[in-house]
Order: C-alpha cells, then structure tokens, then sequence
C-alpha cells in the first residue's frame, strides 16, 4: 500500500528534489489519476444504471420507473458508489497531509449529505408526477406536502453540515438551537402559514387544482394550475397568471366555482327594468290580441274563463276596468317568459325556473329571470343567456311593455329639430 502512496515521491526523491516539493508533486499526481479514476467510474455506473432502468421501465406497464428516469434518479444514486469509493480512498492520497485529509473527508461529508437530498428530492418528485396522473390525486396539492418534507429535510442536513464542520453532536447541536428558536420561527413564518394553510385546505377541500375561483382582493378570477407550499397560481380567462398566497385562502374570502360545475346547470340570473307607466289593465280585445301567441293561448283562455266567472258571481261593476279581478300586460308577460324558458331546449327544466317581479326602483320594476342553463361551458351559457334575453327585448312591445333606458343625446338632438 505503501507503493500507492508515494507512487511519484520515491522517483523525484532519487531525481534529487526536497523531501517537500516530493511530497506536494506526489499528492497532487495523487489527485490527479483518482479524480480520472472516480469521474470515468461515475461515468460507466451512470450509464450502466441508466440503460438497466430506462429497459426495465420499457418492460413494465407502469409508468412509474419513466417518472424515475424523467427526475434523474438514477443519474443521482450512481454517485453515490463513487462517492464511498472516494471517502476510503482519500486517506491514502492524503497521507502525508493530514491537516488536508481532515478537510477533504469533512468536504465529502457535506457532499454525500447534499447528494443524499438529492436523490431524495428526485424519488419525491417522481412519486409527485406519478400521483398527479392517477384520478383520484390529480386536483391535491401533492406539491405542499413534498415542499414541506424537503424544507425540513434541507433544515436537517444544513444542520448536519454545520455540526460536522464545527464537530459537534448534532444532538447537541440541536439543543443549543432551542435558544434560536424565536429567531427561526421568525424566517420561516410564511412557510409554516403555508404549511397549515395546506393541511386546512386539503382536510376541508376549500380548493383543488382545476377548480374555478374568484378572488377579487388579488385581481383572480381563472382556474387553479398549481397549489405549492407558499402560493396558489390561477390561470385568469385572459390567459395572465395570478399568485395568492396559500394562506390567504383561509385568512380571506373567495369563491369557488366548483359547486356550479359540479351540478346540473349554470344559474342565469338577471333582470329586464320594465317603465312603470308602460304597465296596465287588458281589455277584453287586448286579450284576445294576445290569445295569438301560442304559449299563452290556453293559459289566457283559462284565465279569462276564471276572471269572467268571478266578477259576474261577485257582481263587479266592468264599467270601470278597475274593479274586480283583471289581467296586466306585465302578468301576462311574466307568465310568457316562464312558458317560454320552460320550453327552452337549452334550459335544465330538473331545476328552478321562476320569473320574478322585484321591489320597484328608480330606473323601473325589474323583472327576474331565474333559471339554470344544461351547458355549463362558459361561451355557451353566454350565448344561451343572450339568446334568451334578446328574445324577451323583442317581445316586449307585443305586451305595449316598454324598458327602461337613459335617454342619449340623439333623443335632445331631435326635440331641439323639432
């Protein structure tokens, strides 16, 4: 072994150089071809692990051992045969420097813990990948928990490396971090918010990645693409990235979309402002007008049949349209547009349909169509929800109802040419 050590120092002590300059040659040609000797092994194992694996994973149905080829888990594991070569070995090439040799070991010892994150990390984000093609994970925030883990992990091999480089215990070492511990708490304040607002948002289900959410405070309004640790990405329709912290889901309000998305039907909720003045009683001949419009024919008839028997049973007074029981242009109307939605192809008749008059206000009396369109596709629904409401302006003047308009300045215009 001894020939090993000082492979060149016996040949430049005969060659007539110092006794130190024989020892520094020889350490550094020790370096040299050991460096040479490790890097071509790490080569030939990575290669070799690769080639087993990448034909292992084209012989298995699952796409797992792909995954772990994808995030270089092989390429990581083959340094570490390298690596344990290299600490028995670096004794030798040290010999006559043992100051150098402490340094060097304390050095490998720091890389074989970094490396051993690394293929930790790389195993991680393989399990990662595989569990967001599986169902049944693909909307959790699997991200969180494994940012979690190797934040802890980082934490407890940046303190390894310090107790080795100090050589202290680390158990030692993590009793005097008790008195830091304020100071660490501190750092790592939004990472430990996160941490909790991951669990909580997990337990409860409050968000899923794919989910439609509406959070006004930080200007989101898209689908989730990503839950990490610290933050949740949404993916706005106008195709710009919004991040929220993941905390702020549980510190703030949103909406979350999920439950119309689920359900049968996308709600339409909006209302047509009706001019009171346009409002009035029908008489018999404007009745039987309406009787042409085939949605209502039967229901006017029935109406009509009910009001006449009820008015000539109480002995009403028709002389004043007033008395009595009469029907309303806006009555009719409102009892058209429900016939009409409820025969609507587009609309879900297995949930609400109603058409409602609100209280009135200073721009009219609003009337309500509330309803639930069968496609929730979002370009679809505002086409629906337009067909029907261009449907309802157009019919209104059929009813002698008029909407409720500011007037523009064409309307001016005119009066002053007039």
């Amino acid at each position: 072994m001894d020939n090993y050590k000082h492979l060149i120092y016996n040949y430049l002590i005969e060659w007539g150089a110092s006794q130190k300059l024989a020892e520094y040659v020889n350490v550094l040609a020790l370096m040299i071809i050991f460096s040479i000797v490790i890097f071509i092994l790490d080569f030939i194992i990575r290669k070799v692990l690769i080639v087993v694996f990448t034909k292992f994973a084209s012989s298995t149905k699952t796409n797992f051992d792909d995954l772990l080829i994808a995030n270089k888990v092989p390429r990581n594991i083959a340094h570490i045969i390298p690596l344990l070569i290299t600490l028995e070995v670096f004794p030798l090439v040290f010999f006559d420097f043992p100051e150098f040799e402490s340094a060097a070991e304390t050095c490998l010892k720091i890389f074989a813990i970094i490396l051993t994150l690394w293929v930790v990390r790389s195993i991680l984000n393989a399990i990662k990948d595989y569990l967001k093609t599986l169902s049944q994970f693909k909307d959790k925030p699997i991200a969180s928990y494994i940012q979690v883990f190797m934040i802890f992990a980082w934490v407890i091999g940046v303190f390894s490396s310090i107790a080795i480089i100090t050589e202290i215990k680390f158990s030692d070492f993590l009793t005097g971090l008790g008195a830091a511990s304020a100071v660490i708490l501190l750092v790592f304040k939004d990472t430990i918010l996160g941490f909790v607002a991951s669990i909580q948002v997990s337990i409860n289900d409050m968000v899923r990645i794919g989910d439609w959410i509406t959070f006004e405070k930080y200007g989101a309004d898209g689908d989730v693409t990503e839950i990490t640790l610290a933050t949740v990405k949404v993916q706005n329709f106008d195709k710009t990235i919004t991040t929220i912290p993941t905390y702020a889901l549980i510190s703030d309000s949103f909406k979350n979309w999920r439950g119309m998305t689920n359900s049968d039907g996308r709600r339409i909720k909006r209302a047509l402002y009706i001019k009171q003045d346009s409002v009035k009683y029908l008489k018999d001949a404007d009745v039987e007008k309406l009787k042409d419009i085939q949605l209502i024919e039967s229901y006017l008839d029935s109406r009509q049949s009910d009001i006449k028997t009820y008015n000539e049973s109480q002995n009403i007074n028709k002389a004043l349209l007033l008395n009595g029981r009469n029907l309303t242009n806006l009555g009719v109307f409102r009892k058209y547009i429900d016939s009409y939605l409820k025969n609507h192809s587009a609309i879900n008749k297995d949930m609400m349909i109603m058409v409602r008059q609100l209280a009135p206000t200073t721009q009219g009396i609003p009337l309500e169509i509330y309803a639930f369109s069968s496609d929730k596709r979002w370009e679809n629904y505002e086409y629906i929800m337009a067909d029907i409401f261009d449907h309802t302006i157009a019919a209104l003047p059929y009813f002698d109802l008029e909407l409720f308009e500011l007037p523009s300045s064409s309307i001016f215009n005119k009066k002053i040419v007039n």
